[in-house]
């Protein structure tokens, strides 16, 4: 076995390190705040993992994790680490069909999660029938329900050496299913611990910085660094409703340098702060992912952020990281061409990383000999190989078949997206494969055509759409306006007539032809900010939209 660690065992480390540095913080219902020290951590999770064992849990069972964020999660999710029993995160947004189809593909062997979620499954008992194991983080409890309530008024210990080799699956991840079904994608100890690494490295982290997660599962990293991870006061499930005033004070009272999630949470924050001349003097790394990020964004930040700077790191569920990039960079060397249509730039390749472009196929590629790579400056596909690269969907083969390319024991994986490399070696993202459109003129992506609309002072956002059931389609774009207000009669007429003409002024634009508004772009459950193009597209060809 080579030397790489369960990621529990990192814990373990900080915890001899610096015993009585604050692990993870988060609000208290009393009032004030909460925290565990990395030795209480540490003795927690080895009181959760002795219980869990005495319940009848094994190395290799899979768990279902709906536990909101807090003191617990951790707990909760290190004692699994070191039982080697594998965590499942399932993002709760999905919906309901996606969650059950999910949940039912998986047949996990238990659950550990809030009241809610063990009253939602006495309505789909067929879905939960593999479950044998039920904790709940509430008080009331029935059948073989156990409250991990109990767990902390009753200490245990938990010394089992549990033997992992670095291959071994650790975690289940579920994609938010943005652009399909939801996939469980398999995480190793390797992942895990080249993961906390990469981050390290890309952003020069150590023990004395402080973490605002606003993704939940981003603190296993940072606290696995010796972090302290201070638990913001927000649903993560629903990040676009975050309250930034909420936020603004979340970062103030915990001295907040390594800030980081969706660009809909910071977006806000950013215009609070600039609102109200409000400048946030510890934050050192704002760190937004999910979409590409406005801009704007960048510029805002640069007011408030007097001894920090945006980075916008590239990367999916399937491996993160992938690349990354400085907010003042883009600002200085790059935001002039993404205006233009060039697409957003996303930084260099990450260390570890291997990044090849190749030509745009929905075909299945079983290896590199049937791949066609292109040179620099071509948009293609993006694909990516290295030790964060996941190799496999769970039990989902089809999908794990169209997502990877084998080579000599390599695994690449097909990113989903187009792109292409610049002369300086600088990756540029132009949008999701999915939502290409094939018109009449050529290949359009959907990043490179909405810049140039959303140049324009009323409008928020746009979307790139096909129209028609044809090969070739009609080139549409759906608006939503700053004010949210559907134009009609004459304001329709002259608002169109601008945006004709943004059309007309460049070549990928002008064969735009139709524009629709709307005051609700629907979006993924996850970052809340990917636009579902291809949602868009069905409302306007079914007439929905105006």
């Amino acid at each position: 076995m080579d030397d790489i660690k369960n990621i529990a065992a990192r814990i373990d480390e900080k915890a001899l390190q610096f015993p009585e540095k604050k692990a993870v913080v988060a609000s208290s219902k009393k009032g004030g705040h909460d925290f565990l020290t990395f030795f209480e951590l540490v003795a927690e999770s080895k009181n959760y993992a002795a219980h869990l064992k005495e319940l009848g849990l094994r190395p290799g069972h899979k768990v279902l994790v709906f536990v909101r964020p807090g003191i617990e999660f951790p707990v909760i999710t290190f004692a699994l680490f070191r039982m080697g029993v594998i965590p499942v995160f399932i993002d709760p947004g999905m919906g309901k069909e996606n969650l059950l189809r999910s949940i039912k593909e998986l047949k996990p062997e238990g659950l550990i999660a809030v009241p809610e979620v063990h009253f939602l499954r006495l309505f789909y008992p067929s879905i939960f029938n593999s479950i044998k194991f039920f904790v709940t983080t509430g008080k009331l409890t029935w059948g073989k329900m156990v409250s991990t309530k109990t767990w902390q008024k009753k200490k245990k210990d938990f010394n089992d050496k549990v033997s992992i080799t670095a291959d071994q699956m650790a975690a289940i991840l579920f994609t938010s299913g943005g652009t399909g079904i939801p996939k469980g994608v398999v995480y190793t100890h390797r992942i895990f611990n080249t993961q906390t690494d990469m981050l390290k490295e890309l952003f020069s982290l150590n023990e004395t910085e402080v973490d605002i997660p606003g993704f939940p599962l981003f603190a296993f990293f940072t606290m696995a660094m010796g972090m302290t991870s201070c638990i913001p006061d927000m649903n993560p499930s629903r990040p676009a409703k975050a309250d930034p005033k909420v936020l603004v004070k979340n970062i103030q009272d915990h001295k907040g340098t390594f800030v980081a999630g969706s660009p809909a949470i910071w977006e806000k924050v950013a215009r609070y702060c600039v609102e109200n001349n409000i400048t946030l003097p510890t934050v050192k790394y704002l760190v937004m992912f999910g979409a590409p990020v406005s801009p704007l964004i960048h510029e805002m930040f640069q007011k408030v952020l007097p001894n920090g700077t945006t980075y916008t790191p590239y990367g999916a569920t399937e491996c993160l990281p992938v690349a990354n990039v400085e907010g003042r960079f883009l600002l200085e060397k790059t935001v002039s061409k993404t205006k233009l249509g060039a697409g957003t730039c996303v930084g260099k390749v990450a260390p570890g990383i291997q990044l090849k472009i190749i030509a745009i196929t929905d075909d299945v590629i079983p290896t590199m000999a049937e791949a066609t790579e292109l040179p620099p400056l071509s948009m293609g596909e993006i694909l990516v190989t290295g030790d964060v690269v996941t190799k496999e969907y769970f039990n989902m083969p089809q999908k794990t078949a169209e997502a990877k390319i084998y080579d000599n024991g390599i695994v690449w994986h097909r990113m989903g997206d187009i792109g292409y490399i610049d002369e300086e070696g600088h990756l540029w993202f132009c949008g999701r494969k999915s939502y290409r459109v094939q018109a009449k003129s050529g290949l359009k992506s959907s990043i490179q055509c909405e810049a140039i609309f959303n140049e324009h002072p009323q409008i928020k956002r746009t979307a790139l759409i096909g129209l028609g059931h044809q090969m070739e389609k009609d080139l549409g774009l759906v608006v939503e306006r700053f004010d949210k207000k559907i134009l009609k009669g004459a304001d329709r007429e002259k608002f169109i007539e601008e945006l004709k003409l943004l059309a007309n002024s460049y070549e990928h634009t002008k064969d735009i032809k139709h524009f629709y508004q709307s005051n609700a772009f629907p979006v993924d459950v996850r970052h809340n900010i990917k636009i579902d193009r291809l949602k868009l597209a069905q409302m306007a060809n079914e007439g929905k939209l105006q």
